[in-house]
């Protein structure tokens, strides 16, 4: 059996905690908040990309500045949910650039879309053209977000 799950020390969670608010701080600077010096601290951290756990890093954007401050969750019913037809959902919610995250789920519906537009009206747009019109779509709901408490980024993970 294949282990999918890394063992993290207290150094490693550490890493991870400042990595996963500060992803451009210096090495010199990590060693010093997770209380080692900067050549272990930069062992453990080229192990943990060697490794797979830190898959790499990326800009958080402010949605508001590039006009993508709308946010709707959508639930997606399937007319069909064979493993032909998941793939094909999955395939074509990928070429759609309002749809940031999408999620299989196990529960009353199928899939879980979080979807980012510029205004209610663009949503709207998006949910007809695109959304509607994916492979074996059914049925959708949407859930209009008035408020981010929590976005990812905002607080470290572990």
């Amino acid at each position: 059996m294949q282990k999918d799950r890394t063992d993290l020390d207290r150094f490693d969670q550490a890493i991870l905690r400042v990595l996963s608010v500060d992803g451009r701080v210096s090495v010199t600077e990590l060693a010093r908040r997770i209380g080692l010096s900067k050549s272990p601290a930069q062992a453990r951290l080229k192990r943990l990309e060697a490794g797979g756990v830190i898959t790499g890093y990326r800009a958080q954007i402010d949605p508001r500045r590039i006009d993508a401050a709308h946010v709707a969750f959508v639930e997606v019913k399937l007319s069909d949910t064979r493993e032909a037809a998941l793939d094909a959902f999955a395939s074509a919610v990928r070429k759609v650039p309002e749809i940031e995250e999408c999620h299989l789920i196990a529960g009353a519906f199928d899939y879980l879309l979080k979807v980012r537009s510029s205004d209610i009206a663009s949503y709207r747009r998006v949910l007809a053209e695109h959304i509607s019109s994916l492979p074996h779509v059914m049925s959708t709901s949407t859930h209009v977000v008035m408020e981010a408490v929590k976005e990812t980024g905002d607080q470290a993970v572990l």
